[in-house]
């Protein structure tokens, strides 16, 4: 069993060798809350603010058509309710493709809940929900999108929680270069027991931290997304161990599914009669 964490540590670090450079304003831009971005240089770390008035929200200047993304942040602590924060490639169009890890807020002493979706060409509805085992407020945890021609991984701590397969291209993204977006933002309508629990806006500010920014990936200039689609073989994302899940991953997967998840848009038969094409094909990523 250590043999076997060991060396997914070590593949997830050989992804995750390319990092961004030292200067946060060198490769991101302030999407809003200007005033709400506090980043520092030295420790890598960006700070989002959120108050009465506004959040928070800033992407990478550069869109980037597969790769590894990882970060590590530290949630809202305390009564986070209706708080809503975000780490998500977005395609920044109408018809958007998109990956999310979103951390719903919670009241004090209520686990936090982590939702994960999948856009594309527009077509959501793909969510994953899980309760997390470990307190996000308490210290950083990593958090990991892997997006190859084969398929997504969603990683917490280099755990394998989600995967969803490319078996079509309308419910899988392909083609769409994408932002790397943080955003911090209120959302007391949907986030916290489906809009039952307000925000408090007398806990504000609201705070979190991200740090450790690490992608390897394939940058898009002018739009030319033909060296991203060709040679992806030599690509570190693209290489076997992210193609298909190991055994020991596969366990790890089925481990949270089982103890921590809350919702799979697969098993709603309220909202999808017939489960999605893509299913049964996720489902075989951690079969055994």
């Amino acid at each position: 069993m250590a043999t076997n964490r060991a060396a997914l540590a070590v593949s997830i670090a050989l992804v995750l060798l390319g990092s961004v450079s030292a200067g946060f304003y060198d490769d991101y831009k302030i999407i809003w809350g200007a005033q709400n971005v506090v980043p520092n240089d030295a420790t890598r770390e960006v700070k989002l603010i959120m108050t009465e008035n506004i959040g928070a929200s800033f992407a990478t200047k550069d869109p980037y058509l597969y790769g590894a993304f990882s970060v590590k942040y530290k949630l809202v602590s305390g009564n986070s309710a209706g708080t809503v924060t975000a780490f998500y490639l977005h395609s920044d169009d109408t018809m958007q493709d998109e990956i999310d890890f979103e951390f719903l807020g919670n009241s004090t002493g209520e686990p936090y809940l982590m939702h994960t979706n999948l856009f594309a060409n527009g077509k959501g509805g793909r969510e994953s929900q899980f309760f997390l085992w470990f307190d996000p407020t308490a210290d950083f945890h990593n958090y990991t999108i892997v997006w190859n021609q084969k398929q997504v991984i969603w990683l917490v701590d280099d755990v394998p929680v989600r995967v969803h397969r490319n078996i079509h291209p309308s419910v899988y993204p392909r083609t769409k270069p994408m932002y790397v977006h943080g955003t911090l933002f209120e959302a007391s309508s949907w986030a916290t027991r489906g809009g039952a629990v307000p925000i408090d806006w007398t806990e504000a500010p609201f705070q979190v931290n991200y740090k450790d920014f690490n992608y390897q990936s394939c940058k898009v200039n002018n739009r030319n997304t033909i060296p991203c689609r060709q040679n992806v073989k030599s690509n570190p994302w693209e290489q076997p161990e992210f193609q298909e899940l190991s055994t020991y991953q596969k366990q790890q997967l089925r481990n949270v599914r089982a103890k921590y998840m809350t919702y799979d848009y697969c098993s709603d038969r309220v909202r999808y009669p017939t489960a999605p094409m893509e299913c049964s094909a996720n489902a075989m990523a951690w079969a055994l």
